[in-house]
């Protein structure tokens, strides 16, 4: 027989992460009740107040949850690439859908144009109203202008795109900081590290602060589009949380948000 070593001693830090472990699994089926279905959606970080709202509807209509990982679209894109485990993908373009549609990852017959989105100049509450043009930000009490980054983030692309339509571009690329996705880029204005920032309209409707549109003229239209990916385990409800987004009810809560369909 076997005897316990009585020197043996189960470390004390084991036994923690062990402790941690079994808390937040214990949490997580007091959330999700065992044989729940649940989805997961990509989406592009302008979306965040939208389709959060979007999504508890869905799942009080439908008994499915949805799961959101927000981010820029280029990463987002390039996570499904690497195998990411999402169920549908909405961007802040249409480009990089056509261009996982191109590498066979979605499902062609879902991809669909769900809205239009603007870009916006948004300051603090408390700062300078006073900035309201593309011009403005030329100022020399200007120093910063945050923007998403825009080799990745459709909402960065824009706001370069307008930068440089305005003319003002070479003038302004010195002030800018640049946001990982255009939720990071406005938190820089929210907080102080920039002094102005070129935002998604859906969150500077819902923010504390002044804000104004940037003529659309001035930027390729931000036509967002979605699709399943192909890889999904849950094609059926994944399809049908994509239909719920482009359905009359959700096209009143997109609205509020500022998104509007091409021609509306």
């Amino acid at each position: 027989m076997i005897r316990p070593d009585p020197q043996f001693r189960v470390p004390v830090s084991y036994l923690l992460v062990l402790l941690v472990a079994l808390t937040l699994l214990t949490g997580c089926s007091q959330q999700r009740p065992a044989g729940k279905k649940e989805i997961v959606v990509g989406a592009a970080s302008d979306l965040t107040p939208a389709f959060e709202e979007l999504g508890r509807q869905f799942e009080q209509e439908s008994g499915t949850h949805v799961t959101f990982s927000f981010g820029s679209t280029g990463t987002l894109a390039k996570q499904i690439e690497n195998g990411a485990p999402m169920d549908l993908f909405a961007a802040a373009n249409v480009d990089y859908v056509d261009q996982l549609d191109r590498e066979g990852l979605i499902l062609s017959d879902t991809k669909s144009i769900y809205s239009r989105g603007r870009i916006t100049i948004w300051t603090q509450k408390q700062g300078d109203p006073a900035i309201t043009r593309i011009e403005d930000l030329m100022r020399a009490d200007v120093a910063r202008v945050a923007i998403a980054n825009p080799e990745h983030a459709p909402y960065g692309k824009a706001a370069r795109e307008a930068l440089e339509t305005a003319g003002v571009w070479k003038v302004i690329e010195p002030k800018i900081v640049y946001g990982e996705n255009v939720r990071q880029a406005m938190q820089y204005a929210q907080t102080g590290n920039a002094d102005a920032a070129i935002t998604a309209l859906s969150l500077s409707v819902v923010s504390e602060g002044h804000w104004t549109l940037v003529p659309e003229e001035l930027h390729k239209p931000l036509d967002q589009a979605m699709a399943v990916t192909k890889a999904t385990r849950m094609e059926t409800e994944a399809r049908r949380f994509a239909a719920f987004i482009n359905s009359p009810q959700s096209r009143s809560t997109m609205q509020r948000y500022g998104f509007m369909l091409p021609g509306e």
